[in-house]
Parts: structure tokens; sequence; C-alpha cells
């Protein structure tokens, strides 16, 4: 038997959205991935590097999935619960974790680093990226793309225009070409998205807090609630994630 809108709502305002695991969405969303696997090419470049920087690891979860940490592994994070996180699941590996606020500059001496990584950070600081950047050295990162989600953003929001223009990949390559770097991947995608339940919108939408900013259940209740009618009549709601890959390298 299906669980009422009050149920859904309950439980999902309930839950922990601490760290960046998404495991409670499982069965309630869906989500495509990139063709390019940024788990799996990431670990490949962090098996040949001596020295490398997490930029945003959130709560550690894709550095602890590496294989083979380099001798000195760094991440930085700066929400507070993160920290702790990343911190208890990164130390038993050999990984620091640096607590920093995102902002210029990176507590890091130039050329510290001969990879830079990052899974979806909120702003790429490029001249900071290529400062830490030792000579021949690699940033490899994973964004999140223009417009993404933004069907379910638009539900509650109303039309964007102007924040549709953002995440733009050609805007990364030319703030990293500004920045000294020459770029020798950038790749974008978009991928199908479904939230099955109003309960998976509301974990999303507590969890990815700038995508609605200011989100709660009782801000948004007869948005929630007409929502969840419409998933209940027609199915699934259907939006679309984008994500780019971009590599730039340091030149030697």
């Amino acid at each position: 038997m299906s669980r009422t809108f009050e149920e859904l709502v309950a439980e999902a305002d309930s839950v922990s959205v601490d760290g960046w695991d998404f495991s409670w969405l499982d069965g309630r969303a869906t989500e495509e991935r990139p063709s390019w696997g940024y788990a799996r090419a990431m670990g490949e470049r962090m098996g040949r590097a001596s020295a490398a920087l997490d930029i945003q690891t959130g709560g550690g979860e894709v550095l602890a999935g590496v294989a083979e940490l380099p001798r000195l592994t760094v991440a930085t994070e700066a929400w507070p619960p993160n920290v702790a996180k990343a911190t208890a699941l990164l130390h038993p590996l050999g990984a620091a974790v640096v607590a920093d606020p995102d902002e210029p500059p990176l507590p890091f001496a130039d050329a510290a680093f001969d990879l830079v990584v990052s899974r979806h950070p909120v702003k790429a600081h490029w001249q900071e990226i290529a400062r830490v950047l030792a000579p021949g050295g690699t940033y490899f990162s994973q964004e999140v793309g223009p417009a993404s989600v933004f069907e379910l953003v638009e539900y509650f929001l109303g039309p964007q225009p102007e924040a549709r223009k953002g995440r733009d990949p050609q805007a990364a390559r030319a703030a990293a070409v500004a920045a000294g770097l020459d770029v020798i991947d950038l790749r974008l995608e978009s991928l199908r998205t479904e939230f099955f339940d109003i309960g998976a919108v509301i974990y999303f939408l507590r969890k990815v807090v700038w995508m609605v900013p200011g989100f709660t259940t009782e801000a948004y209740l007869p948005q929630l609630r007409a929502l969840h009618e419409q998933i209940e009549a027609e199915g699934p709601f259907l939006a679309h994630t984008t994500r780019f890959l971009i590599e730039a390298r340091k030149p030697r």
C-alpha cells in the first residue's frame, strides 16, 4: 500500500543529510551516470601521483574509494559536519583533512601537488589550483553543468533564465587558460534523472541546498503536495542532470 503524503514528508524531513552519500535514494530516484566514470578515472590518476589534493571532498566518500592513495594525500572541506565525517573516514587511510572555507587562498605552498582533483566543486578557484600544482601537474574534475535538474528547480522557483547561463563548461575552459593551464579534455553530458516519490524530492533538496535556497517542507508545502499528487497520477518526475569533465595541465 502506498504511503500518504504526510508519511513521506515526515520520513524525508527527519533523515540525516550529512556527507555526500545518496544511497538513501536507492529505489526512490535514479540518475544516469556520465560515460567517463569519474571515480575510476580519478583513482587511476591517484595511482600515478606522489602528492594529491582533493578539493571540497564532502564526506570523503569518493576519495575513500581509491584503491591506492598517493604517499601524500590531503583533502579540504568547508562544512563542519562533513569535515568530521571525512576525517573519520580518511585518516585511517593515511589522508589528512583540512578545514578550509573554499575561498582563496588554498592553505598550501606553491607547486605542492602533482595532482589536484575535485568532484562537484561549488566554485573552482582556477588561479589557486594553478598555483598549488607543480609544473607538469594535472587538475581533474567533474563539475555540475548548466541548468542541472532545473526542471525541479523551476517547479519551485519559476523560470530562472539568468541562472540557466551559469556553470558553462566553456567559461571553465577560459578560466583555466587564463590561469595558465592547458585544457586537455572537456566533455559535457545531459543525464536522465527521475524522482519516484515526494520523499526523494525533499531529501534531494535538503541535501543539495543550493538548488532551492532556504528550502524547507513548511515553506513549500503547497507545491510539494501538488507535486506528490502529480507523481501519484502520472509517474516519476523527470529532470535532467548535467555534468562536465575537465582536465587541465600545468606546463612544465
